[in-house]
């Protein structure tokens, strides 16, 4: 009877497990699905946004910019600078040329400039993808009735122009060239500073770092300064790499001075800063794949008389590297992301000119996106999808680079 009892009971216990076992997996199941619903739901709504209908008027016909019968769309770059000066201020026409003389812009540039500066098209209205598919004769009704001297179009607003057109005040001829150039210029100088330092910290935290109250100080640091907001690193940049090494951070330690590369609000500060924010990131990583290396291995190398270093650089950062690429992947992630500590250590929402090298101003991509859906006006927020489908395939672009380099030292060691 007892042994009976016993059976039983166990049986028991093993149905209720089973049923524990099968309402988690439901669980995860559905946790699961909703995730990717959300995902979806938010990418079909970032993507009805950058198509659509817009009806847009020029506030100055182009027909009456042409000279001795060649439109304003086939005149030559000369023709159109000539066009500026004689349409702009002096004052205005002088600040462009400073920005970036003429002689250095390309004919599509100053094109840009005509359209931007003396066309200055306007938009009236714009729909989404889902009511230009499903309502497009109403639509077409509404511009006739409501703006007959609009024109009306199915407008992209991510093309291969959007990519590559600088950052402009009017919408139909803005594009993000710059904040990508930004966000790319930012990123490098984030690598170059959070990845060997943050590696070099997990090496000597796990390899050779003795178990004292200091180090256990040290560790727990690290793991605090991981879930510090980011608005905080952009104040310590703003302290230290924007005013306390303005001059290495604005070149004028190097003798660079000029209008792109003032008061250190440089890409260089914000590279470092975000460097800082990823920083504890990329050491935690470090730390847990160079713990995963197994002990044996070293054992091993020090059996045949390597000495210490050897052993870390020809057994223990070799094996761990994946983990510590996959660190910095999710670190990367991260900063191209960010937005806090760049306004605060002073990120152009406003700028017409390329990045050029590490002591230029700049802006980046969400502090592009940032910028225009704070603006009214729907089509900045059309802009904004764009720029938001632009951000998505860089950071994956970026993403399968270091995924590719961490396959690569998988199958090497």
């Amino acid at each position: 009877m007892k042994e009976q009892a016993v059976v039983q009971g166990f049986a028991n216990d093993l149905e209720g497990r089973k049923r524990k076992g099968v309402i988690w997996h439901v669980f995860f199941q559905i946790s699961t699905v909703v995730g990717i619903i959300a995902l979806i739901a938010l990418l079909l709504n970032v993507i009805d946004g950058a198509f659509g209908y817009v009806a847009y008027e020029a506030r100055v016909d182009p027909d009456t910019l042409a000279v001795n019968g060649t439109p304003i769309e086939d005149q030559s770059k000369e023709q159109l600078v000539a066009l500026l000066q004689s349409s702009l201020s002096s004052g205005a026409y002088n600040k462009l040329d400073k920005e970036k003389p003429f002689a250095d812009r390309s004919r599509e540039e100053v094109y840009q400039l005509v359209v931007e500066r003396i066309i200055r098209p306007k938009v009236v209205q714009v729909w989404k993808l889902w009511p230009s598919l499903t309502q497009a004769d109403q639509i077409r009704a509404t511009v006739e009735q409501d703006h007959p001297g609009a024109e009306l179009d199915f407008v992209s607003w991510l093309t291969t122009d959007f990519v590559t057109r600088p950052q402009s005040s009017e919408p139909l001829t803005a594009g993000v060239r710059t904040a990508i150039l930004g966000s790319l210029w930012t990123i490098l100088f984030t690598i170059l500073l959070a990845f060997p330092i943050g590696v070099g910290a997990a090496i000597y935290l796990e390899e050779y770092a003795a178990e004292n109250w200091f180090n256990r100080i040290i560790q727990t640091n690290i793991n605090n300064l991981a879930g510090v907001p980011s608005i905080v690193y952009g104040i310590l940049g703003l302290a230290i790499f924007v005013r306390a090494l303005e001059a290495f951070t604005s070149g004028k330690m190097f003798g660079i001075v000029n209008l792109t590369s003032a008061n250190g609000r440089t890409v260089l500060s914000a590279g470092f800063t975000l460097g800082l924010l990823v920083l504890p990131i990329v050491i935690i990583n470090a730390q847990e794949a160079i713990r995963a290396v197994p002990r044996s291995l070293r054992n091993a190398s020090f059996g045949v008389g390597a000495t210490k270093w050897q052993t870390v650089w020809s057994h223990v950062l070799p094996n761990a590297m994946p983990g510590i690429l996959t660190g910095t992947i999710l670190a990367i992630s991260r900063a191209i992301g960010e937005t806090a500590p760049l306004v605060v250590v002073g990120a152009s929402t406003a700028i017409s000119f390329d990045p050029s090298s590490p002591f230029s101003k700049f802006t980046t991509l969400p502090i592009q996106i940032y910028q225009w859906t704070s603006r009214p006006q729907d089509e900045f927020r059309s802009l904004a999808a764009a720029s938001i489908l632009v951000l998505l395939v860089l950071l994956l672009s970026l993403n399968a680079s270091a995924v590719l380099l961490r396959n690569r030292f998988s199958r090497r060691f």
